[in-house]
C-alpha cells in the first residue's frame, strides 16, 4: 500500500473518505479500501464503509464477516 502521508491526506477531496465530515476512513485507492474494510471489522462504521468501497471498487470482493 502506498504510504499516504499527512499532506498528501489533506490535499484529498471529501469524496475519498469513507466518513467525509470527520474525514475517516480514506479510499483514494483499492489497498486504501482493503485497508478500510479491515480498520472497520467490528466496528458501527462497518457498514458504510463496504458500501462506499462498493460503490467505488465494485471489483473488490467483500466476503461476509463470521
Amino acid at each position: 500500500m502506498a504510504k499516504l502521508t499527512a499532506a498528501a491526506r489533506k490535499k484529498l477531496p471529501k469524496s475519498s473518505f469513507v466518513e467525509k465530515g470527520a474525514r475517516k476512513y480514506p479510499i483514494p485507492d483499492a489497498a486504501h479500501a482493503r485497508d478500510a474494510l479491515a480498520r472497520s471489522s467490528g466496528k458501527s462504521e462497518h457498514a458504510a464503509v463496504v458500501a462506499a468501497v462498493r460503490r467505488k471498487f465494485p471489483k473488490i470482493k467483500i466476503g461476509k464477516s463470521k
